[in-house]
């Protein structure tokens, strides 16, 4: 079974129109998004169109800022905080990387956790360590979506998370093995002994590494559930994600393509962390 992401994330995009469309009267507008761009990244530019796009299609207003490369780091800081304090303003997005030069994280811990919609503030990620409700990072929160969508249920499940980064592998682990999922996570890396033969252990594996058809058929277990998160390029330049689709999709019971898999999930959510964020605020 194809977990297709694309689909999915246009039924998200349609059901929280009309949420929106239902509500914006009570709440007086619809959400607003600022979307912070800093400097001339080409795929940034791409992944802002995406976003900004999708909002659109979901009643989201965008508000967009797009800063030089050579912007000083305490004056990208004071913007944001800036926002932060703007109350017509509900959710902060500031795109990923920065430039060379910009420390990123205090840039982050300037956005309010009410309106990190990326869920990446130190708060929002201490309150994800600590099942405490707050906004949840994009892809992970999207990752499990996607699998209620489709029925798959995380309980007692093996999971295993190829990845520990901030934005997917460690959020993930944590949120797959909260109350109410129940799954066991293992979470490698780099360094993890015997690699492929904890892979195949997995009920549910996770790609989030950054590296090519890094999965192969050999590592996964007949019937396991494989998300994809990677997006690379392939030395014929399509796309392509961290696991050999093509020898791995038989042995799976469900897969995720790339592209149109975790990518329009990430995206969805997103938009799901903005009308939370603006729900909060106006609607109680």
């Amino acid at each position: 079974m194809i977990l297709d992401g694309k689909a999915t994330a246009a039924c998200i995009r349609a059901d929280l129109r009309a949420y929106i469309d239902g509500e914006k009267e009570k709440a007086g507008r619809a959400p607003r998004l600022a979307v912070i761009l800093v400097g001339e990244d080409p795929a940034s530019q791409v992944y802002v169109r995406n976003k900004e796009k999708a909002c659109a299609d979901a009643g989201i207003d965008t508000v967009s800022y797009r800063k030089p490369a050579d912007m000083p780091q305490a004056e990208l800081e004071a913007f944001i905080a800036a926002l932060s304090a703007d109350p017509d303003i509900d959710g902060i997005l500031l795109q990923l990387p920065l430039p060379a030069g910009l420390d990123a994280q205090p840039c982050i811990d300037a956005i309010s956790p009410e309106k990190d919609v990326d869920g990446l503030t130190a708060v929002n990620q201490g309150r994800t360590a600590m099942s405490i409700p707050g906004l949840r990072p994009c892809t992970p929160a999207g990752i499990l979506a996607l699998l209620d969508r489709y029925g798959i249920s995380t309980r007692g499940k093996k999971a295993v998370v190829i990845g520990r980064s901030i934005l997917v592998g460690r959020p993930i682990a944590l949120m797959l093995s909260e109350k109410g999922r129940d799954a066991t996570v293992t979470i490698c890396h780099s360094r993890t002994p015997n690699l492929a033969a904890v892979c195949r252990e997995a009920d549910i594996l996770i790609a989030a590494i950054g590296r090519p058809h890094f999965v192969t058929a050999d590592m996964i277990k007949p019937g396991a559930v494989i998300i994809d998160v990677g997006i690379n390029r392939g030395e014929d330049g399509k796309l392509c994600g961290d696991v050999d689709y093509e020898n791995a999709a038989p042995l799976a019971s469900a897969i995720t393509p790339v592209p149109g898999g975790i990518g329009p999930m990430t995206i969805s959510q997103l938009l799901v962390n903005t009308a939370e964020a603006w729900k909060k605020k106006l609607l109680g």
